[in-house]
């Protein structure tokens, strides 16, 4: 009776913790919809990269709800924020059909931004390698997107919002944020 009980423990456990394992978004997607119209006045290559006019591809996983709802959240934020980076923003949301047509449609379209929402943790090492050498800055929808390719992710630290960046990639995708910026973020390198 005793390793019967051990293992519904240990089953037990593992249903509790479960929800860990999913990728969830922890700072509300208003709020990253305002971080990312703000921080992007921080990247000095920003405005040469946008142009005239900021693009910004919401990248969904087709089939995934979650994914779905986070981008139809994100662009429905982004409505309401007047400008990105100064400049005035449209948005398009497309669902991920490969980390080679991802950056095709990056450079055809000039998007400036490429927000990862939630389902796409598997492919964001194809992502990462596909856009190195694209001007882009990628925003991951949650942190542990930064360490695995994304350029920009958010955090909660004690109940508040911390942005998380990868120095690494936003080398690689021409994205120089200014230092006064970088002193707010958690930098993974």
């Amino acid at each position: 009776m005793g390793r019967a009980l051990a293992r519904l423990i240990l089953l037990a456990t593992m249903l509790v913790a479960w929800p860990t394992f999913a990728e969830e978004v922890a700072v509300p997607i208003g709020l990253q919809a305002e971080l990312v119209a703000k921080v992007a006045a921080y990247d000095r290559n920003f405005s040469g990269r946008a142009g005239e006019r900021v693009h910004v591809l919401l990248v969904t996983r087709a089939g995934d709800a979650e994914s779905v709802r986070t981008a139809a959240h994100m662009e429905s934020a982004l409505r309401d924020v007047k400008e990105i980076g100064g400049l005035p923003h449209d948005e398009a949301t497309v669902a991920y059909g490969g980390a080679k047509a991802l950056a095709e449609a990056v450079r055809s379209r000039k998007v400036a931004i490429v927000y990862l929402t939630p389902g796409l943790g598997t492919e964001l090492e194809a992502i990462r390698d596909a856009l190195s050498g694209v001007s882009v800055l990628t925003v991951g929808a949650i942190a542990e997107f930064v360490p695995k390719g994304a350029v920009l992710g958010f955090d909660l630290v004690s109940g508040r919002p911390k942005l998380v960046v990868n120095l690494t990639q936003a080398k690689k995708q021409d994205v120089a944020f200014k230092a006064e910026v970088l002193k707010l973020m958690r930098v993974i390198e």
